[in-house]
């Protein structure tokens, strides 16, 4: 089975209602880093599971960032690419959050 499979999707985000125009490599909402668990390997499309994957945190990857998500039915997690047309304010948001998490 290939690790990544480009699959072409529009979809609309079931956490914020956001309409996103997929390009083969969107995994995430741009507005909100949800995404759903629908994946084995990227694109695949084999996961049984479709829970929600919340965005949890997030690291610098390669002169870019990661966002950690988690999936609330499964407990699965993972790390997609931010990319440009991701809300990098909502990122810094994510990144503040998880930070005060580990301090308590």
């Amino acid at each position: 089975m290939p690790k990544f499979t480009r699959t072409i999707e529009d979809f609309t985000c079931e956490h914020c209602g956001t309409k996103v125009k997929g390009n083969g490599y969107t995994n995430h909402c741009p507005k909100c880093f949800y995404s759903k668990h629908v994946d084995i390997n990227p694109g695949d499309r084999e996961s049984g599971c479709g829970g929600m994957m919340r965005p949890i945190g997030a690291r610098p990857y390669r002169g870019g960032w990661r966002v950690i998500q988690q999936c609330l039915k499964c407990g699965h997690s993972r790390e997609n690419k931010v990319v440009p047309e991701d809300d990098m304010e909502k990122l810094a948001a994510i990144i503040k959050e998880n930070n005060e998490k580990i301090r308590q």
